[in-house]
């Protein structure tokens, strides 16, 4: 089985209990730890995420631990960032053995085509796609490792907080076919790539699973922060489940 699950916000200062939440995602991993061959973790998985040159944020020793015996295991496990992980120098690769990827991908899966992405950047806010350059560039993380590191770890958790308190109304809400960006996305890059079977994304906090008029599908995994969802694929059938 091919595993997909997206935006578990660990760490996010609007949970009541992060210890607890994060207990939730290694149970979920357990669950699928049996029949998993790969398991893609598309984006958002950490509320905040910046590696300093010696240290990397505080706490998820459990998540991390579990990612590292399922991967040493021989479970491969690939590590998409999203726009509030994006900050990782190499520890999550040389450490815990992830495949990170910072793009949009296009891979094989048992012989169909799959886009995966988080999904952030793909649509045409302007603002947000200044925001997210800034934060991919080299200056800025070179800047921002210079904060001291309690400072730079509070700066960027109430950044998060103010940033999803500021989209409540949007994240969680499916707009429809016609004005959800993602969708809009998936048709424009289909008539291109006719090729792909399946456009799968986090980013949203949505279940989607929409046919579009060729065979391609948009996928919308949902989160693991209120949906407690993720994706399956055998090789013949894609579906949506929850906890």
């Amino acid at each position: 089985m091919i595993y997909f699950v997206s935006d578990a916000h660990l760490g996010s200062l609007l949970l009541e209990d992060k210890i607890e939440h994060e207990r939730k995602l290694v149970r979920w991993l357990e669950k699928v730890r049996p029949t998993a061959k790969v398991i893609y973790l598309l984006g958002d998985i950490f509320d905040f995420w910046f590696e300093y040159k010696t240290v990397v944020p505080k706490g998820y020793v459990r998540i991390l631990g579990k990612l590292a015996e399922m991967i040493d295991d021989g479970i491969e496990i690939h590590f998409f960032t999203g726009n509030h992980d994006i900050w990782t120098f190499g520890y999550l690769e040389e450490e815990i053995g992830l495949i990170v990827h910072r793009a949009p991908e296009t891979v094989d899966i048992l012989g169909k085509r799959f886009y995966l992405a988080h999904g952030d950047g793909l649509d045409n806010d302007g603002k947000f796609k200044f925001l997210r350059k800034v934060f991919h560039s080299r200056a800025a993380q070179i800047l921002f490792g210079y904060f001291p590191i309690r400072w730079g770890q509070r700066f960027g958790y109430n950044w998060s907080k103010h940033n999803r308190l500021k989209h409540k109304n949007y994240d969680g809400k499916y707009l429809g076919e016609f004005e959800e960006n993602l969708v809009i996305y998936s048709k424009n890059y289909s008539e291109l790539h006719p090729d792909i079977d399946f456009f799968i994304y986090g980013h949203r906090h949505v279940l989607l699973d929409l046919q579009l008029k060729n065979t391609s599908r948009v996928i919308i995994l949902g989160d693991f922060v209120s949906l407690f969802s993720y994706g399956v694929y055998d090789g013949e059938n894609f579906r949506l489940e929850s906890l």
